[in-house]
């Protein structure tokens, strides 16, 4: 389900360091603060998990000014979504009218009415949160609650880009729920609905780690994305996986992979290459492990099978 109440994070940057303190008086009874002492800080910052959900930013900083860092939070993937308020000394149109220009949503004044401070945040952060809402109404699968196919791909995009920079591996696993439609045939598609809706939250339950990502690819067929994972680690948590669905032990008895619902997964598993080295892209990945997928069943389903090679799917 989608989480309303926890603690919104705001980070303060600024190089004055009784400004930090001020701000972070100001707001830390409702929120959590973290703080930069310059540009370039902050971008690190921003990258990190949790990320801030506003940025409140000085544009007079020594080094690199509080215009280049926004321009550099907008221009990144991974940072354009975060709200930016100004702040500054200045009573300048023409320098307020550049803020907005570059992304910025509100200004605020020195010296600071902390009143209005805490007025401005708290609206940009509702604002904040009932965007992210909207946005992961569409990307919830209906029926299972979990990610879907639109989901899967935005993240699989951000991973495959972090990956390029870290230079770490990346993997895929690709699930489908063995004979399924004879399980629907023979049980009926309402009990075909709860299946898949079990499965997806044992799936969910069994990935772990916050930063990877379980989602509805398709009909009965689920897609996991792993970063910082080997091909020996994916393979791992691809057996993790498939034990969690057997454990449910939901009847299947017109299946001939086992009398339990089953599922066949296929992985692989790549360090994300830069742009033209190989020509691999994203969705390489995910059509390997989809030949990992067919391997699986081809070889009596209710298993795991990985691709150690990852090669440019064939053009359509």
């Amino acid at each position: 389900m989608i989480q309303q109440c926890s603690r919104q994070l705001v980070l303060i940057v600024d190089d004055q360091r009784l400004n930090v303190r001020l701000l972070g008086a100001a707001l830390e009874g409702e929120l959590d603060i973290v703080e930069a002492d310059s540009g370039e800080a902050a971008l690190v910052r921003a990258r990190q998990i949790p990320q801030p959900d506003l940025i409140l930013l000085d544009i007079t900083m020594s080094g690199m000014d509080g215009y280049e860092v926004c321009r550099l939070l907008k221009g990144s993937d991974e940072t354009r979504h975060i709200p930016v308020i100004f702040a500054t000394a200045k009573d300048d149109v023409a320098a307020e009218t550049r803020g907005f220009e570059l992304g910025a949503v509100d200004y605020i004044n020195k010296p600071f009415k902390l009143p209005v401070v805490q007025a401005r945040v708290r609206t940009h952060l509702r604002l904040k949160r009932q965007s992210e809402l909207l946005e992961r109404l569409v990307t919830i699968d209906g029926l299972t609650e979990i990610p879907n196919r639109r989901r899967f791909d935005e993240h699989l995009d951000v991973a495959w880009r972090s990956g390029v920079r870290s230079r770490q591996p990346l993997s895929v696993i690709l699930m489908d729920v063995d004979h399924f439609k004879l399980f629907n045939d023979n049980y009926g598609h309402a009990a075909g609905d709860r299946c898949l809706c079990r499965v997806a939250k044992a799936l969910e339950a069994a990935l772990g780690r916050p930063t990877d990502l379980v989602a509805r690819y398709g009909g009965e067929e689920f897609v996991a994305v792993l970063s910082n994972t080997d091909l020996e680690g994916a393979s791992l948590v691809g057996e993790r996986l498939r034990a969690a669905v057997e454990e449910l032990a939901i009847p299947h008895a017109h299946s001939s992979a086992g009398a339990m619902v089953t599922i066949s997964l296929g992985g692989a598993a790549v360090i994300p290459f830069h742009e033209g080295h190989e020509e691999l892209v994203a969705g390489d990945l995910t059509h390997a492990a989809d030949l990992g997928l067919y391997a699986a069943k081809e070889s009596g389903r209710n298993r795991v099978e990985m691709m150690d090679s990852v090669r440019p799917a064939p053009k359509e």
